[in-house]
């Protein structure tokens, strides 16, 4: 799904998009000539590879998103900013960029994490 930047304005638009079983839904509004403030939830099922013993296993995802999109080449770089060069803000590729996010961030499945916690009191 795709937004024309020259479509959004300073009045906050709706949007919702779903893909490989996760949604983005929340709002665009324009904050200035090239910035789009972008509010959303990312709700979903992510598939997961355990850092420690390997198994993939599904996990629940439900967090909040605040990002601010731009038309141009950004002028301070940042996480929370993305360059949309060609005028369409695609809102594939953040659905995809976040979750890719959480896919390479430490993860360990529901057994690690409760030895992780048994391994704990012991201490």
């Amino acid at each position: 799904m795709k937004i024309s930047f020259g479509k959004v304005g300073s009045t906050p638009r709706d949007f919702t998009y779903s893909e490989s079983g996760c949604t983005i839904h929340g709002t665009l509004s324009k904050k200035s000539r090239h910035i789009v403030e972008l509010r959303s939830r990312i709700c979903g099922d992510v598939d997961l590879f355990c850092d420690r013993c390997g198994k993939e296993y599904g996990e629940k995802i439900d967090m909040e998103l605040t990002l601010r999109l731009t038309d141009t080449v950004a002028e301070v770089e940042d996480l929370e900013t993305i360059e949309f060069l060609d005028g369409e803000i695609d809102m594939a590729e953040i659905l995809r960029s976040e979750t890719e996010a959480i896919r390479s961030d430490y993860n360990y499945c529901v057994e690690c994490r409760d030895a992780d916690k048994e391994i704990e009191k012991e201490y």
